[in-house]
């Protein structure tokens, strides 16, 4: 047995191993180096089957295309809508809608040389510049500071640019002599009557006294403005109201408390005729 163990394990009697070429992979086989080959991963043929399922899904949409019924031709939608309903129509505007009236004070309007025109500057508190462009009503106030004239009335009016105290202006002041001072042109809003400053003409009229009865001199000054600017605007008795039919506030406070006064005046205007 020694011998048979030599003779076999000699180094010149090993018989030959199956080998492959170095490197290949076989497992018995060492690889240069002594290490052993990695093996590759196969990868799958990711192009080939996106392009596969392309063709799929393409052929898939003319297929229902094609198994589509038509359209019928009460499925399209109508040319022009369907006719109304009675109530709608009753209710809905003519197909020819009159057009809006033009706003009546975008015009020049000569001011009368009875009047003295004196405007504010332009400022924030008293004469913000705002355009009046639609003038439906006069606006009849009283100063509430008892013997004080219309040029005293302006220079406070004037003086809000400068502290700011409140916002007030008015578009004419009569004083208790009658005299007629424009403060705000026509054309832009005074700030006199709250909500409706945007549409209308405002006058501050000057009292002798707390009990703020006007003088004679300021009534008749104020029925010729007042029928001027109906004359001007096509006002109707309705259309000229007091402070206190605006905001509820007490102004001018004798024609709130004496309605009686306050319709007396409005019997002295001329209106057109209805």
């Amino acid at each position: 047995m020694p011998q048979l163990y030599d003779q076999f394990h000699d180094s010149d009697h090993i018989p030959p191993r199956r080998t492959r070429a170095p490197g290949s992979g076989y497992p018995m086989t060492p690889s240069p180096g002594g290490r052993r080959p990695k093996r590759r991963r196969r990868r799958a043929p990711v192009l080939p089957v996106l392009l596969s399922l392309a063709v799929i899904a393409g052929a898939a949409a003319i297929l229902l295309t094609a198994l589509r019924p038509s359209a019928k031709a009460s499925d399209a939608a109508p040319e022009t809508p369907p006719p109304a309903s009675d109530a709608l129509t009753a209710s809905a505007p003519p197909a020819t809608a009159t057009p809006a009236p033009t706003p009546n004070n975008q015009r020049d309007i000569p001011i009368p040389d009875w009047i003295e025109q004196d405007l504010l500057p332009v400022n924030q508190w008293s004469r913000p510049g705002d355009p009046l462009p639609q003038v439906n009503g006069v606006v009849i106030h009283y100063v509430g500071n008892p013997g004080t004239t219309a040029e005293q009335n302006r220079s406070y009016f004037k003086n809000l640019a400068e502290t700011h105290e409140t916002y007030a202006s008015s578009h004419f002041l009569i004083g208790i002599d009658g005299k007629i001072i424009q403060c705000v042109p026509l054309s832009e809003i005074a700030y006199c009557s709250t909500v409706r400053n945007a549409d209308t003409i405002a006058i501050e009229c000057c009292h002798p006294d707390a009990e703020g009865k006007f003088t004679e001199e300021t009534m008749a000054s104020l029925v010729k403005l007042v029928n001027w600017l109906i004359d001007t605007y096509d006002l109707r008795r309705e259309d000229i109201i007091r402070h206190y039919d605006v905001a509820g506030k007490e102004c001018p406070i004798y024609y709130v408390r004496n309605p009686d006064a306050w319709e007396s005046f409005l019997d002295e205007l001329t209106f057109p005729s209805p």
